[in-house]
């Protein structure tokens, strides 16, 4: 899937932004979750423009750069993201605290990010296996959505960009299945009740 989607990550009860095409975290975000836990230690303020501009910190993006590219990326303005390579992510949060290093390593190895572009990936296979057999195509872009807000509350899922690993595996497998029925079976409400059915225990 080559859309940008800003996944939304949980540490110690905040969120943190993470972009799901280049995989890069908001170091905006990490930084205010890290001042937020520091000061109710009375620990020091983490400056983040401070540690980016520093000569070990400028040294260590110089190597990044030249094996993964650019690793980091400044916005403008006054609500602007600083979006980092996450292994330049890893160096900030232990900079702020090594407590934040195990979360951070904790994310690098789950499979969120491939299980949401692989149901983005889903999608379009399933919207299109459907689209074959739909008949009023002007009613199509309709059904879809009615489709996708199905499999979404199927799900539990209030909004994908919360959504956890589970979720979007299962979602992935939703999809998948109504693709298959849908080239079996020429009622199309059929083919997505019952990927839906197959899938999701509650509704057995």
């Amino acid at each position: 899937m080559k859309t940008q989607v800003l996944v939304k990550r949980e540490l110690f009860g905040s969120e943190i932004k993470q972009q799901s095409k280049t995989g890069f975290f908001s170091a905006t975000d990490l930084a205010r979750v890290g001042n937020k836990w520091r000061i109710t230690r009375d620990l020091s303020v983490f400056n983040l423009s401070v540690f980016l501009k520093s000569k070990s910190t400028t040294e260590f993006i110089e190597e990044l750069n030249h094996k993964y590219d650019i690793v980091l990326s400044t916005g403008r303005g006054r609500n602007a993201q600083t979006w980092v390579h996450p292994l330049l992510f890893i160096d900030i949060a232990l900079a702020i605290n090594p407590k934040l290093k195990i979360e951070v390593y904790e994310w690098l190895f789950d499979n969120l990010l491939r299980f949401r572009n692989d149901s983005g990936d889903s999608y379009k296979e399933m919207s299109a296996a459907i689209w074959q057999r739909f008949q009023n195509k002007r009613e199509f872009p309709k059904y879809i959505t009615r489709v996708a807000n199905y499999i979404r509350e199927s799900c539990g899922v209030a909004d994908w960009n919360n959504a956890n690993e589970a979720q979007l595996k299962l979602r992935d497998k939703i999809h998948d299945s109504i693709k298959t029925l849908t080239n079996v079976l020429t009622n199309t409400d059929q083919a997505v009740r019952l990927g839906v059915k197959e899938n999701v225990k509650s509704l057995d």
